[in-house]
């Protein structure tokens, strides 16, 4: 039902506590039935029972809050758009306390992504995508929303003027999608002039940050002028890799109100489960981060000294061109390095048939270590000229760093290198 999703569910309490603190406690109760446990439970439960009819009309009225179904509203899925809210919204919510901050969880990622994308485009719109992108997103444009008369077009949003000129050639554009740092070449669009540009250009336009790579913990884009943020909680919220799952965040209503009907009519709900098991790992987020971007600083420097690796990209490295901008968009510089190797495709091919300790998998963002070689891999079935245009080159190496013993991955990089 709407009233599921008509609160911005904030508990006033933990706005004046740290990130940490918000982790581990906020939303916990929130959407939750009396009860005296501990950890917010499991509510594995497709539908839900009304006391009487009357209490069932009220309920498919909007007229009382509850549950009817759980693709309308679940209180295992609540707690966690709970939890999201104080860490996406807390510092805007301070600012402005009349200020409604809004998640839906989904089932996925690209769920997340193609619902909030199907709530504010319609015919004859525009959308302007960033020139890297995640690739699921890429397809979602070019394969499904194109057939729905979305036309979209791309440019490179850590460039100014480009990004403006795009803006003025394409008046009804009605949203920008781009993520920062982008996957896999790790470039950094500043949030915050990219935001006021769109809303002094054409303020019809809203921006959408994919924020998965940095989290709320290192960058929170609607605090930088955002309209939206969406996540994959398969990646580092949740961090142990058991879970497909996303969210969007807004503190629009009609944007909310938008999200909520498309997730309601086409289903892309998160499963009660999924989403206790996506709590749980936000509360670690804090301590997961700091040594995955550790970790990820010491092997950035490792492999930029060695001499099997051309260049490495990391906007934490000083010589980084993002480096200014990260700094002071980013907390830390996150877990994220790609680099690219001399020997090229094959010497790509050769590590990661060596590499020992870190897992030959794609997706990011879990407590152990990923290693994978795009050109033979994930962007195997891309043309090469249209990789390379993406910084996608023969060589190039993507690592999701773990949070293992920092002397563990540098030996085990340092090995496996030597055999490229």
């Amino acid at each position: 039902m709407e009233d599921s999703k008509s609160t911005d569910y904030m508990e006033k309490f933990y706005l004046d506590c740290g990130f940490a603190t918000r982790t581990l406690h906020a939303g916990e109760k929130v959407g939750q039935p009396e009860s005296s446990a501990h950890t917010g439970a499991i509510y594995q439960s497709s539908t839900f029972i009304f006391k009487n009819s009357e209490e069932g009309a009220q309920l498919f009225a909007g007229e009382k809050s509850g549950y009817i179904y759980t693709r309308l509203g679940n209180p295992s899925v609540r707690l966690l758009e709970a939890k999201i809210n104080a860490l996406e919204g807390a510092e805007l919510k301070k600012k402005n306390p009349n200020l409604r901050i809004s998640t839906i969880a989904f089932s996925s990622g690209m769920a997340a992504v193609s619902s909030t994308l199907m709530a504010i485009l319609s015919k004859g719109d525009t959308l302007i995508l960033g020139d890297v992108i995640y690739g699921a997103t890429e397809h979602l444009c070019s394969n499904v929303l194109n057939r729905f008369g979305i036309n979209t077009v791309e440019v490179d949003t850590s460039n100014l003027n480009a990004l403006e000129k795009t803006i003025k050639e394409n008046p009804k554009a009605k949203a920008i999608l781009f993520e920062t740092p982008t996957n896999p070449s790790l470039v950094v669009s500043d949030i915050k002039k990219v935001s006021e540009l769109v809303k002094t250009v054409n303020p019809n336009i809203k921006v959408i940050v994919d924020n998965t790579f940095a989290t709320p913990y290192l960058q929170r884009p609607l605090e930088l002028g955002a309209d939206v943020v969406v996540h994959s909680t398969t990646k580092y919220i949740c961090g142990h890799g058991t879970v497909v799952g996303g969210l969007m965040t807004t503190f629009h209503d009609d944007i909310k109100s938008a999200v909520y009907m498309v997730i309601k009519d086409v289903g892309g709900n998160p499963s009660p489960f999924d989403s206790w098991l996506v709590n749980l790992g936000l509360k670690t987020l804090p301590i997961r981060m700091e040594k995955h971007c550790s970790n990820a600083m010491e092997l950035a420097k490792f492999l930029s000294d060695n001499s099997k690796v051309a260049k490495v990209h990391y906007p934490g490295l000083t010589n980084s061109p993002y480096y200014d901008l990260a700094r002071k968009q980013m907390k830390h510089f996150g877990g994220m390095i790609s680099f690219e190797l001399k020997g090229g495709f094959e010497a790509g091919k050769k590590l990661m048939d060596n590499i020992e300790i870190f897992s030959l998998a794609v997706s990011l963002g879990c407590v152990d270590s990923l290693i994978q070689h795009p050109a033979s891999m994930t962007h195997a079935c891309v043309p090469r000229e249209k990789r390379l245009k993406g910084g996608i080159t023969d060589g190039l190496v993507r690592m999701s760093v773990g949070i293992e013993d920092i002397e563990d991955l540098t030996r085990a990089l340092d090995k496996g290198l030597s055999l490229t």
